[in-house]
């Protein structure tokens, strides 16, 4: 877990540069800038500086929308939403856990992608363009997976782009956001299965205070402690982690 971490923030750079080179006509990865060469050892220590604090500025947005990360936060959410327990657990927790979930589900990709992009790009056998290519692989491969036609149909469409051949071919451009709202409707549809049964326990708290005439007793108060009963007696987060980690 610690070596992920700790080459979480070159990968990162490397999905960073290898969506801006998708997206940049010329190749230049800043543009009106020239690194002046392809080869690592080449770049301006300067440059790699203003590279670094690039990433590191955008590096949260890259996480969110390239992994697994916004599936596990918003079905963290609606979990505290469903149980009515305000800010518990607190939000510092929840990204923590959904951090070191997709730590440990973009393992594998992460993995490949140091050994097949970063180290060589690091050591001098790879250019910019040979390391962007091998780093987007891995992600292109992980992010179609769970990406739904429909979604990436939308964007290929809008750009008017031909249809790719194989998933290698889809443009970075295109592939983030399909994946982003893919990955927003399951995490909805896994929600909504979520709040179901806290549902019905609310409706049966209060349609027993109603009968017993206490109008002015907030069901809230009556049905939480029922709610936290029901989520610890089926080992609910053990559940809720267990589905994650099955839906990838």
């Amino acid at each position: 877990m610690k070596r992920k971490i700790a080459i979480l923030v070159p990968l990162l750079l490397l999905g960073f540069i290898s969506v801006a080179h998708a997206a940049s006509p010329n190749g230049n990865i800043i543009p009106g800038i020239d690194l002046g060469s392809s080869e690592p050892d080449k770049v301006s220590n300067t440059m790699r500086i203003i590279m670094l604090i690039t990433v590191l500025s955008i590096a949260p947005a890259i996480l969110v929308l390239m992994t697994s990360f916004t599936r596990i936060i918003v079905v963290f959410g609606f979990v505290r939403n469903a149980l009515g327990t305000q800010q518990i657990p607190p939000n510092q927790v929840l990204i923590g856990l959904s951090l070191f979930m997709t730590f440990f589900i973009m393992g594998p990709t992460f993995s490949e992608i140091n050994h097949n992009a970063l180290q060589p790009y690091l050591a001098g056998k790879m250019t910019q363009q040979e390391a962007f290519e091998s780093a987007s692989d891995p992600l292109k491969e992980f992010m179609a997976k769970h990406t739904r036609e429909k979604d990436l149909a939308l964007f290929m469409e809008y750009a008017k782009m031909k249809k790719p051949n194989q998933i290698k071919d889809i443009p970075l451009t295109a592939l983030v956001p399909a994946y982003a709202i893919s990955e927003l409707k399951t995490a909805f549809q896994m929600g909504f299965m979520i709040f179901i049964p806290f549902l019905v326990i609310d409706m049966i708290v209060s349609s027993v205070l109603m009968s017993m005439g206490m109008m002015m007793l907030p069901p809230v108060m009556i049905s939480l402690p029922f709610k936290i009963l029901l989520f610890i007696l089926v080992d609910g987060w053990h559940l809720i982690v267990k589905s994650l980690l099955v839906s990838f």
